[in-house]
């Protein structure tokens, strides 16, 4: 602490000093001398405790009021991998007012997701996630607790066990069926896969959610309808938002995002309307006896009936079970049509792996038979193929951001209440002293390691890890696996003339190709009829 502090204060007083005797001055000098030595004594005290306190990660310098967001790079995941290497595998930077904590490495994930799970199990939600889902009354951004665990019981027990996922096996099989039809139709002609994959998804999602509530041209209209309003959702939920970084501005919508949002929202919420409305009136014309021997219970129908239930301890509120169509619908639809997408243009790049695939494929299925579900068990390869995909391309390449409730210490630094921290699956699935040759897509590294999405073992969590583990995983699994063998199964693919492979990719909240995989199917199987 500088003298000079003091100066405009002695000079003040200069001339009455000046006249005083030397006994006066002396009792003023002792006093303020007294003051500067308690002073400095406080900035000691002050500087030695915050020496016991674990300091902030490392990172890059930032600016004021702006932070680190000039300098991002609209590549999130690579971005923060090479922060990584400059700063190590915990590192910092600024969103403007919130501070964000990027996690590099298998051992700080497990300190995270496993170690202090509790503490890390809450959701830092923007505004444009709040607006989607209803407040925020999902699974996705609801906080941790009794709420929450009542929730994700609803999704996992529910909608998305094996036994519910057998009953509306006949859905997915129907849709699928429509869409390899649909390639046949354009056999020798190049068609969009992961579009149209992206419309299949979203047709059983919503076949699943209320299948019997709509029929033909409705569903088919209701579908396009969906992808348009899907693809502008997920969007704007991974548009840089200036009312996430600066809480104070949140009411202003200074870029519209939350106003945009709105708009969306309202759409599916009229839709979701129409849908329970529907499904309330064939339930009450069931219970009359005018509905027998219809179809085996959709997801909305489950759900309606917790809503409905009286001795529930917490019964699922209308808003809830709105936000949970929604979880579905926007959540089940990008990633999985994405992933195929990915796989095709990896397996593809790779004829040796075409030709594997369809050798197990034919193996266990035939040429003069269609892939079934019950199939997908007996495929080993195309397991190792889908978590070589995952591997390379996870979903969510950061994850959902994990959101501390109490200043914690990760890795010997401080981690404050209420950041926002990243964990990078993406680069952790790609670190070159765990996997060997870790940029080449090689799916028989996985009979050599049996590494499964149970999130147990932080080198490999496509998924994610810990309470907040993906509650999708048995209906991801079983609509890739599916899809995909039936694809390989049913055609060979070829890019058009003159076009070249681009697996380049495009971050968002949900990672997906930069550039649409285009190819051209020829029907492979021995009977036309196969394919209807």
């Amino acid at each position: 602490m500088s003298f000079k502090f003091f100066k405009p204060l002695f000079d003040s007083f200069s001339c009455s000093w000046q006249e005083s005797n030397i006994e006066q001055k002396g009792a003023f000098y002792s006093y303020v001398l007294g003051i500067v030595a308690l002073l400095w004594f406080l900035w000691l005290f002050i500087n030695k405790s915050k020496k016991g306190q674990p300091q902030l990660p490392p990172g890059p310098k930032a600016l004021p009021l702006l932070g680190n967001l000039h300098s991002l790079d609209p590549e999130l995941h690579t971005y923060f991998a090479s922060l990584s290497q400059n700063y190590g595998p915990i590192c910092r930077l600024w969103l403007g007012k919130k501070l964000g904590i990027i996690i590099t490495s298998p051992a700080l994930a497990r300190e995270v997701l496993k170690d202090q799970d509790t503490i890390f199990a809450n959701r830092d939600m923007p505004a444009a996630g709040r607006e989607a889902t209803y407040g925020g009354t999902d699974i996705v951004w609801t906080p941790y607790g009794p709420k929450w665990r009542m929730l994700r019981k609803v999704c996992v027990r529910e909608m998305l066990s094996g036994s519910t996922l057998d009953s509306v096996y006949a859905l997915r099989r129907r849709e699928l069926r429509q869409t390899i039809n649909y390639f046949y139709s354009q056999a020798g002609l190049p068609v969009n896969i992961g579009e149209q994959m992206f419309l299949t998804v979203l047709n059983v999602i919503t076949s699943m959610l209320w299948g019997g509530t709509m029929k033909g041209e409705e569903r088919a209209n209701l579908g396009a309808e969906f992808r348009h309003v899907v693809n502008e959702m997920t969007e704007l939920l991974g548009t840089p938002n200036v009312s996430d970084f600066y809480p104070g501005l949140d009411w202003f919508d200074l870029q519209g995002v939350t106003k945009k949002m709105k708009v969306l929202a309202k759409r599916f919420d009229k839709i979701f309307e129409s849908m329970i409305d529907q499904r309330q009136k064939m339930d009450r014309n069931a219970e009359m006896g005018a509905g027998v021997g219809q179809e085996s219970k959709d997801f909305l129908q489950v759900l309606l009936k917790l809503k409905d239930d009286d001795a529930a301890k917490m019964p699922l509120t209308m808003p809830e079970l709105k936000a949970l169509l929604m979880d579905m619908v926007v959540g089940g639809t990008d990633t999985t049509s994405n992933t195929v997408e990915f796989a095709m243009a990896e397996i593809m790049n790779k004829p040796d792996v075409l030709r594997k695939l369809q050798q197990e494929v034919d193996t266990v299925v035939g040429k003069d038979n269609i892939v079934e579900e019950s199939h997908i068990q007996h495929l080993p390869y195309f397991y190792a193929v889908m978590k070589e995909v995952l591997r390379l391309h996870p979903a969510l390449p950061l994850l959902v951001p994990h959101c501390p409730s109490e200043t914690s210490s990760v890795g010997g630094y401080t981690v404050p209440k209420g950041s926002r921290v990243f964990i990078n699956v993406w680069a952790i699935q790609r670190d070159p002293s765990i996997w060997e040759n870790p940029t080449e897509f090689h799916p028989e590294r996985f009979f050599e390691n049996k590494w499964d999405y149970s999130g147990n073992d932080l080198n490999y969590f496509p998924f994610g890890s810990g309470r907040r583990i993906c509650a999708g995983i048995a209906m991801a699994e079983r609509m890739f696996m599916y899809s995909l063998a039936s694809l390989i199964h049913s055609f060979d693919w070829k890019l058009p003339e003159g076009e070249t492979l681009d697996l380049t990719e495009k971050f968002g909240i949900v990672l997906k190709k930069k550039m649409p995989l285009v190819a051209i199917p020829t029907p492979r199987l021995s009977n036309p009829t196969l394919y209807e």
